[in-house]
């Protein structure tokens, strides 16, 4: 009996992206059950990585060529590969998995972040074209996620929304223990502020600027950790030539390396503006942060106060007044002990509830009810 083939497919994230190499993909082929694909378009080749077979159809210049044509290349190795189970996870190839739904193919699509919500979110779009463009996604989602054979949603907020459109099972992005343990510090020397993700002001970069502002004089040793990719020419048009020499940003790092720089600091950043898909969907680096012991500041939703202020693993700010992140900021590093526990307490919630063995065993399930 030959050994069954599962092939994700991305077009837009790195071939290193931790949801779905690290955890989905590397995850799967440890449990050897089945073959692991994984198709990307980054122009750096194929390789095999940690049991993952990586192939490349390779990059495009603009992201209309890469709509346009890495998709269809996309397809035709999809096709090549010959797998039992696609695992998509750009909306950009839901028609890709359409049309191997029409050859007869098993599809799961994972829904990532709920896109008509994101639209409508786009301040740079008038009022009257976020909604039109809301809803001209929203019905071609519904037609063709009506199709996959499963749908794997990225919250658990979605399920309210995607659960009319087809079967479903939240896999939320929790931290791999395994990997994050060589992180955890208990006790942080350094007034340093550390962040990694999405770099924008919707996702805090000028609140936190500001408290920055606000504490230097009192500690002149604070300093900004900012791991991640920076959204448009954000770093050029914000003012911050007064606090330049507090701020170091580090680019796009593998995650490794990036929380590699937490060490460095005392308190993990995640202040989200009131945005309607943030207020209804975990940040993942919450949750990272809480794995490696490290007190989080962050926005204060009823979905993150559930968790920070019950486990008392942090503080939550009103993400739109600098004041409020100085303050958090300011008695954590004031208080060390307190810091400690808020640590401690972060990881031992993350390690009895908030983990990927615990999302891998539900998505090696829908792989067996799928396949076998």
């Amino acid at each position: 009996m030959s050994t069954k083939t599962i092939t994700h497919l991305t077009s837009v994230h790195p071939r290193y992206d931790t949801r779905i190499f690290f955890k989905a993909c590397v995850s799967t082929a440890k449990e050897k059950r089945y073959a692991v694909n994984l198709l990307v378009a980054d122009g750096m080749g194929d390789e095999v990585k940690q049991g993952v077979h990586i192939y490349d159809v390779g990059k495009e210049s603009t992201r209309l060529r890469r709509v346009r044509l890495a998709t269809k290349r996309i397809l035709t190795k999809a096709v090549a590969l010959k797998s039992d189970i696609y695992h998509i996870h750009d909306p950009e190839l839901i028609p890709v998995g359409v049309k191997l739904k029409k050859m007869g193919k098993r599809v799961i699509f994972d829904v990532h972040e709920h896109i008509s919500l994101q639209i409508k979110d786009k301040s740079y779009l008038p009022a009257i074209a976020r909604s039109v463009l809301s809803i001209l996604y929203a019905r071609y989602e519904r037609y063709a996620l009506q199709k996959m054979d499963y749908l794997i949603l990225a919250e658990s907020s979605y399920e309210t929304y995607y659960g009319r459109i087809n079967r479903t099972e939240t896999v939320l992005n929790m931290p791999d223990l395994e990997a994050l343990e060589p992180f955890y510090v208990d006790r942080r020397e350094e007034n340093g502020l550390f962040y990694i993700g999405g770099i924008s002001n919707e996702r805090g970069l000028d609140t936190t600027l500001d408290a920055i502002r606000i504490l230097k004089e009192r500690f002149p040793d604070i300093h900004m950790h900012y791991v991640g990719h920076t959204y448009s020419d954000i770093l050029e048009t914000t003012p911050m030539d007064d606090i330049r020499e507090h701020i170091t940003f580090y680019g796009s790092l593998p995650l490794t390396e990036g929380l590699a720089l937490s060490k460095r600091a005392k308190v993990g950043l995640s202040i989200l503006k009131p945005l309607a898909n943030y207020q209804r969907s975990y940040s993942t680096k919450i949750f990272e942060y809480m794995a490696i012991g490290l007190p989080v500041v962050t926005s204060n939703f009823k979905l993150y106060k559930d968790i920070i202020e019950k486990y008392n693993c942090g503080i939550c700010i009103d993400p739109l007044n600098p004041y409020d992140v100085a303050k958090a900021i300011e008695f954590i590093f004031k208080n060390p002990e307190k810091a400690k526990e808020m640590g401690k307490n972060g990881k031992n919630i993350i390690a009895k509830k908030y983990n990927w063995d615990i999302e891998n065993k539900k998505l090696q399930k829908i792989y067996q009810e799928i396949i076998e």
